[in-house]
């Protein structure tokens, strides 16, 4: 596409302030590109994140005064315009990308969004817009949590014997194993030849995760964490912990810990919920946040492309419809991604 067929403005989701979580559809400008990794894409589909309207207000250190209010991180479109920068990156105009925008910038729910060239990787051939809408923020927080910040080998993955054999002795306990995340990093951690996937999440989601490599499930409607390792601590104590949900959950996530076990969250920092009086140490507790790196992504994409893992889509919305899209993502029940289509061609 020639920059000469670009239109003058672009439909765009709008935060109406950041003191409020209202979304509304208007009109804006296109972006125009300021830095050197800056890459014009035009948004096919994207995917909004939970508690993402909320950042402004508790994050504030994390999201710039200047920035504008477009919410929806997660994006799947086509190169417009390559970055001025691209003798690392080798982007084309018509490629398709996909990828997480930094936070601290103007998201995908827009016609056309400035993604940077370290943060986008080349869809797999395999993957719809819709699918690769659904993967970069899930997929990036389930890698990191597992193979990063976590204890598992990501050598394994590709047949590496010694970190197969390491892997092999570890058992993995995800919380919120059903959902967006929670699905790759049980299939991450399948993939890896972990000992065991000991899944957190409610019944009718048991078929589900299994699918996706769990070996074990906890139906937290019916026994916490806590009660469940307690009855067979011997057996059930894990070595890593990946938890999606914090509050009690992360709190019971100590008990079937392992001494010396590792405790990961991406909602809450682990001690700050550590039942009194536990005097279990872990050898490593940490809340972190997911970096935007299409390297990662692209790793992610060859797994994908090879059949051996896949995201999990829990419902699409049209652009006029995103009022819906959010109220599922916080009726908390959603079992995957949220789509939302920005053009006709998704």
């Amino acid at each position: 596409m020639a920059s000469t067929t670009l239109p003058a403005t672009m439909k765009m989701l709008l935060q109406a302030s950041r003191q409020t979580e209202e979304v509304i559809l208007t009109t804006g400008p296109l972006p125009v590109p300021t830095h050197p990794q800056d890459v014009l894409v035009r948004v096919h589909t994207a995917a909004p994140c939970n508690g993402e309207l909320s950042w402004a207000v508790n994050f504030p250190e994390s999201i710039p005064n200047e920035k504008i209010l477009i919410p929806l991180q997660d994006l799947a479109g086509t190169v417009i315009t390559p970055p001025a920068d691209n003798a690392a990156f080798g982007f084309a105009p018509g490629d398709r990308v996909y990828c997480r925008v930094d936070a601290s910038r103007p998201g995908a729910g827009s016609e056309y969004s400035l993604p940077r060239a370290s943060e986008l990787a080349k869809i797999p051939p395999s993957l719809d817009w819709i699918d690769a809408a659904a993967t970069p923020l899930s997929a990036l927080t389930a890698w990191q949590a597992v193979f990063v910040q976590g204890t598992l080998d990501k050598a394994a993955l590709k047949g590496d014997a010694k970190a197969r054999a390491h892997n092999a002795k570890i058992r993995v306990l995800v919380t919120g194993a059903a959902g967006g995340v929670g699905s790759w990093v049980v299939q991450f951690a399948a993939l890896a030849g972990a000992k065991a996937v000991v899944a957190v999440c409610s019944a009718e989601k048991e078929e589900a995760v299994r699918k996706l490599g769990a070996t074990e499930v906890v139906d937290y409607r019916k026994i916490s964490t806590e009660d469940w390792a307690k009855a067979d601590s011997a057996a059930r104590e894990v070595d890593l912990v990946v938890d999606l949900i914090g509050g009690k959950g992360l709190a019971g996530c100590w008990t079937a810990l392992r001494e010396g076990g590792a405790i990961i969250s991406v909602n809450t920092p682990p001690d700050v919920v550590k039942p009194a009086g536990l005097e279990k140490k872990a050898s490593k507790s940490l809340f972190f946040i997911v970096e935007t790196l299409g390297s990662n992504l692209a790793e992610i994409g060859e797994l994908i492309e090879a059949g051996k893992a896949h995201p999990t889509v829990d419902s699409v919305w049209e652009f006029a419809e995103f009022k819906k899209a959010f109220a599922r993502l916080d009726s908390g029940h959603a079992n995957g991604k949220i789509i939302i289509k920005v053009s006709d061609e998704a």
